[in-house]
């Protein structure tokens, strides 16, 4: 079972911040060190300094870093260009020695676009379905070849498709609740397909339809990693418990039947539930970033009882 850190720095973080949350990933044995894609803090947070490029920062953070995986969940597809984005994710990739990984979505939060201005389409589904044949098809076209793609929403000619990544294949993740065009999507492209922040029952729900599409489109179900991203909140006792979910502005209650809270015997013991039903690897939201004795507690009393 991978445990990988996913910040959201949104909400506030500086580079400083993240290069030590990144560095302490890496030190505890963590598996990654993973970071949202927004340009907007959302709820009550002052979201001060302001906010960081996902893109820019993992760049910083492959010179920084020598072991850990670094990611995205998610980049969003509406806020960069199909090409530029593959050029900047291989250069982050060649940075890094072959250690990113692309989470890729549609985009949702609105208000964020109008923020910085920019277009926030009205069908996104359709524009992330040719990112995702875009950004792979540059990627796997041999040296020497050329790209093309003729498309609704984007039109590439004699492309040649350069950079390339450091790793021949870099894993895309794809994630999400729907029923039909999510799935079918995570079977054409993706190595990985993360639940985000659902129950036991609705991910075994989707891994099953994710699972059934993949054998649909010729893969095995088994092809694919499964994962999910929960907020997490462990303490020793009550007490702590108690304090961790007050500095992120959440009850008790809420977090443990919404995420992973508790003692780390009873994070171990939800851990296992997810795995019960597919569950392979687990993105541990933390949502206050200045406490890395939550992350000491983590890696030393529940990661180490997952082996």
């Amino acid at each position: 079972m991978d445990l990988r850190i996913f910040t959201e720095p949104q909400q506030g973080a500086s580079y400083d911040t993240l290069l030590t949350v990144a560095k302490a990933t890496e030190d505890l044995g963590f598996d990654a060190f993973f970071r949202s894609d927004h340009y907007l803090k959302m709820g009550d947070a002052d979201g001060l300094p302001g906010p960081t490029d996902a893109w820019i920062t993992l760049a910083g953070l492959a010179r920084e870093t020598r072991r850990i995986r670094l990611g995205t969940l998610m980049t969003a597809a509406t806020f960069r260009l199909p090409g530029v984005l593959a050029i900047q994710v291989a250069q982050v990739d060649q940075m890094s020695g072959g250690r990113v990984e692309l989470g890729l979505g549609a985009g949702w939060f609105e208000e964020e676009h109008t923020a910085y201005g920019i277009p926030f389409p009205k069908e996104k589904f359709a524009r992330l379905e040719e990112q995702l044949a875009i950004v792979t098809g540059l990627w796997a076209t041999e040296a020497g070849q050329t790209f093309d793609h003729d498309g609704t929403h984007y039109r590439l000619s004699n492309s040649p498709a350069l950079p390339k990544p450091a790793q021949t294949k870099v894993p895309v993740l794809i994630g999400g609740h729907g029923a039909s065009r999510t799935p079918r999507l995570a079977a054409q492209y993706a190595d990985e397909f993360n639940m985000p922040f659902s129950s036991v029952e609705d991910t075994e729900r989707q891994f099953g339809r994710v699972r059934a599409a993949a054998e649909q489109a010729g893969r095995k179900g088994d092809d694919l990693v499964y994962s999910n991203a929960l907020v997490v909140c462990v303490g020793k006792n009550d007490a702590e418990i108690a304090r961790r979910a007050d500095a992120i502005g959440r009850e008790v209650e809420e977090l443990r039947t919404n995420g992973l809270a508790g003692t780390p015997g009873e994070v171990v013991e939800k851990i296992g539930r997810y795995a019960e039903v597919g569950s392979q690897r687990f993105y541990l939201q933390v949502l206050d970033l200045g406490d890395l004795d939550h992350l000491e507690l983590i890696s030393a009393e529940v990661q180490s009882q997952l082996g």
